[in-house]
Parts: structure tokens; C-alpha cells; sequence
């Protein structure tokens, strides 16, 4: 099972990835980028840094099956990731699931509220981005619940929804959701 998690910016998306990893021993896909590695990041564990010219070859040597630009960087999702015959879990952004559900047809989508927008651009704060781009994604966050909440052509790209309370009810409320997927899926 491919399955794709969405939601603002500090919603919680790579928490969710990395517990049903632990949890319910997924898979992660890790995203191809052309972006420049953050302070605590690691090559290799959740994205795969690249410069323009490796990801060109990438995408020559018919590796990659899909990629956008967002924010002035490419990111990327390889073939073998994105059709693997094992159950893995990555972080979507809303923009590109009408993209990605034509190229993966069967993969599932949950979106992920906040319970409280505010907690959002709080966990967003956290991470002490470049002021410029904390400012940038504080504004995404804005702009993408009013899109979730106003167009009913992407809320209906989604399977499921669930809210984010930031506690231990929410991380049970999503590995019970997603153990009952995968009930459904056999």
C-alpha cells in the first residue's frame, strides 16, 4: 500500500510517517530534493539531497516518476519508491495530489488537520527556520487550510481526514485508522 500524508506545515506529517514506521513497519519513501539541507537534517534519512545536475540524471536515467517545483526546488519521488509491493508512507503536499493520483491511482491520501491552526504555525516556530522562510511557510499554512477548507475538488482527492491534537489520543486515533486500512486493503 502506498500511502500519502497532507496537511500545513507543523501538523505533524513526518511524526505520523516515522510512527507508522515504528509501529506498523512501513516503509519510508524519501523525497529527492534539490534543496539545500537544513541544520539537523540528515542525507539519506528522510530526503535525499542532490544538486540540479545529479537530479537531471536521475530523471535521464528514467528513475524518477514523478516531480514538482515548490519553492524554488525540485523535489522528486523514484519509480522503485512510488510502486514498491511494500506498504510505504511519505509526506504529500496538497498541491500535487492531482498529479499523483493519476500516476498512482490506488495510493491512499490522508489529510491531517490541526485541531488548533495556531499549533501549527506554533510547531512551525519550533523549528528556527531563516526568518525569511519561517515567514514564507507561516503564510503557506494560511493560504493552504483556506484551500483545504474552500475547494471541495481537493478535499475530495482524499480518503480519509484526521485532526492532530498533539497528544497520545491523536497518535492512536491515526495507527488505528491506518491498521484498519490495511484490514480493508487485504
Amino acid at each position: 500500500m502506498l500511502l500519502a500524508l497532507a496537511g500545513v506545515t507543523g501538523v505533524g506529517k513526518s511524526y505520523f510517517k516515522d510512527l507508522l514506521v515504528q509501529k506498523l513497519n512501513f516503509k519510508k519513501i524519501k523525497i529527492i530534493t534539490t534543496r539545500q539541507i537544513r541544520n539537523g537534517e540528515k542525507n539519506n534519512e528522510d530526503k535525499i539531497f542532490v544538486s540540479p545536475e545529479e537530479l537531471q540524471k536521475l530523471k535521464d536515467s528514467n528513475i524518477i516518476a514523478y516531480d514538482f517545483n515548490m519553492l524554488g526546488n525540485i523535489y522528486a519521488y523514484s519509480k522503485d519508491d512510488l510502486f514498491s509491493k511494500q506498504n510505504t508512507v511519505f509526506e504529500l503536499h496538497y498541491s500535487t495530489i492531482f498529479d499523483l493520483k493519476k500516476i498512482c491511482p490506488d495510493m491512499i491520501a490522508i489529510y491531517i488537520f490541526p485541531e488548533n491552526i495556531n499549533m501549527a504555525k506554533e510547531e512551525t516556530i519550533k523549528r528556527h527556520l531563516k526568518p525569511e522562510v519561517e515567514k514564507q511557510r507561516l503564510l503557506e499554512i494560511d493560504e493552504h487550510y483556506h484551500k483545504i477548507m474552500t475547494d471541495k475538488n481537493l478535499r475530495n482527492q482524499f480518503d480519509y481526514f484526521i485532526y492532530n491534537s498533539y497528544n497520545k489520543r491523536s497518535e492512536n486515533e491515526m495507527l488505528k485508522l491506518v491498521e484498519k486500512i490495511l484490514y480493508e486493503e487485504r
